[in-house]
């Protein structure tokens, strides 16, 4: 049957475009209705390209492909979601071992399908990729979680902390403040870095156990240190100036999107044993087991909403580009 869509692009100008589209679902495919997508940094990064737009989709399936429900339980009416992959191969020595977001050969935004996007009216996404929504997570909520809470908690899910171990979390954003939700409610102490004092109050409101600035960092001996630190900030800082308040051995994961060089000396590494660990959106399996830990434990990002229109995008993006955005942008597809 397939379905005819429309789908907000990018341009070499940096222009949003709207456009049409049509597709047919695959034989692993299925068609969804898009009724909500967040809004992260990274889109900025695809906005002079000629391809359609968006990444953490939230939305109805509307049509299976020929073979959906024989290598999936997925079915008509189910709300899913979807991430930065379109799809992985399943064969490889990574998916099969747990480790599908480094999959060898996997279809990802901006590389795959880019007459489509999530910021649009439909999708045709294949199952491996896909993800059922638990019924306590609303639309609006679950769309920031799958990519901005998937990386943060893959982050956690996968470095071996545990209940007890001291989270450092460099800024109070997007990314950040959805990271000190799941390391408060996965039983660790989540420890904010802030340029300022003015993210204070939210930050402990969000469940941080204790929040420093720059001026404590001065004096590092006032700060227990910390088993490991993420890096959430929109901007890399430079990473001598938490050396101090890093326990030995512990792992600093640069969150932060950015072609930047990371200052950093192997004497730095070798004398404390810190690890630099590179970790970007989650695997499958990390990523069912974040939603189903955000439904249980009530996590869930602070938003502001925009229409899914052009104007709409232009406003957000303009709103995330200024550092206004408290803490997630979303856009609601029309009714």
């Amino acid at each position: 049957m397939g379905v005819c869509f429309t789908v907000f692009k990018g341009s070499k100008t940096g222009e949003i475009v709207e456009a049409t589209g049509r597709r047919d679902p695959g034989p692993t495919e299925v068609i969804v209705k898009i009724s909500h997508c967040g809004l992260c940094g990274t889109d900025e990064h695809f906005f002079h390209n000629d391809q359609g737009l968006g990444h953490e989709g939230i939305g109805v399936i509307t049509e299976l492909g020929s073979a959906a429900d024989v290598v999936s339980n997925f079915k008509l009416g189910d709300r899913v979601g979807m991430g930065w992959f379109y799809k992985f191969c399943g064969t490889c020595k990574y998916c099969l071992n747990g480790f599908s977001n480094t999959c060898v050969s996997p279809q990802c935004y901006g590389s795959h399908n880019q007459d489509q996007g999530c910021f649009g009216s439909f999708v045709a996404w294949d199952v491996s990729a896909l993800f059922k929504i638990p019924d306590a997570i609303a639309s609006e909520d679950a769309g920031p979680l799958m990519c901005g809470g998937a990386t943060v908690f893959s982050a956690l899910h996968t470095s071996g902390v545990r209940p007890g171990d001291r989270v450092g979390i460099v800024g109070v954003g997007g990314l950040g403040h959805l990271a000190i939700q799941f390391a408060s409610k996965m039983g660790m102490d989540a420890v904010v870095f802030s340029s300022t004092t003015s993210k204070k109050e939210t930050a402990l409101n969000f469940g941080a156990s204790e929040f420093y600035t720059a001026a404590d960092l001065a004096e590092p001996g006032n700060v227990e240190k910390v088993d490991i630190l993420l890096i959430t900030s929109s901007v890399m800082p430079d990473l001598s100036t938490y050396y101090p308040v890093l326990a030995p051995r512990a792992q600093i994961y640069p969150l932060t999107a950015s072609a930047e060089p990371i200052n950093v000396t192997s004497l730095n590494l070798i004398m404390a044993g810190f690890r630099i660990v590179g970790s970007g959106v989650a695997s499958a399996g990390t990523m069912q087991a974040m939603l189903a830990f955000a439904a249980k434990k009530g996590i869930k990002p602070q938003i502001e909403k925009f229409p899914l229109t052009k104007d709409g995008l232009v406003e957000a993006m303009a709103r995330l580009r200024e550092g206004k955005m408290r803490y997630r942008g979303v856009l609601v597809a029309p009714q």
